[in-house]
């Protein structure tokens, strides 16, 4: 399994973005939990958003509702996340993960726990946003 993370660049605050992760590698019979992380300049690396490729049910922290979607195509093995109302604080590098240590992935019951644990990790995209 491979991922691709894309879409980042200089924004201005007030503005939204959709950062995309290009998934590789899957194969049809397995599961997979995707995450979104983000990692600003001096800060520890912290969750955004988890989605299931079986099913599509999400969960997001507490501190992350509101202002981030995340969503799937799977003809397109690509995992999207949108920010809006971006703020300079939401300035940092955004990374795609997945699990592949999963038999049933399900975010919007909590079984499936959606956490740091990630085995695949994409590159990250720089997000910049101005004042």
């Amino acid at each position: 399994v491979q991922l691709q993370a894309s879409g980042g660049g200089l924004v201005q605050a007030g503005g939204s973005l959709r950062l995309s992760c290009a998934a590789s590698g899957f194969t049809p019979d397995d599961d997979y939990g995707i995450a979104w992380f983000r990692q600003a300049p001096g800060k520890e690396r912290e969750i955004i958003s988890c989605i299931s490729w079986r099913d599509g049910s999400k969960y997001y922290p507490d501190s992350m509702q509101g202002r981030f979607t995340i969503s799937r195509i799977d003809a397109k093995k690509t995992i999207y996340l949108q920010i809006r109302n971006l703020v300079p604080e939401d300035t940092a590098v955004y990374y795609c993960a997945a699990r592949t240590d999963i038999y049933y992935s399900d975010y919007e019951s909590q079984s499936t726990v959606c956490d740091q644990t990630h085995q695949v990790w994409g590159q990250g995209t720089l997000v910049t946003v101005s004042s």
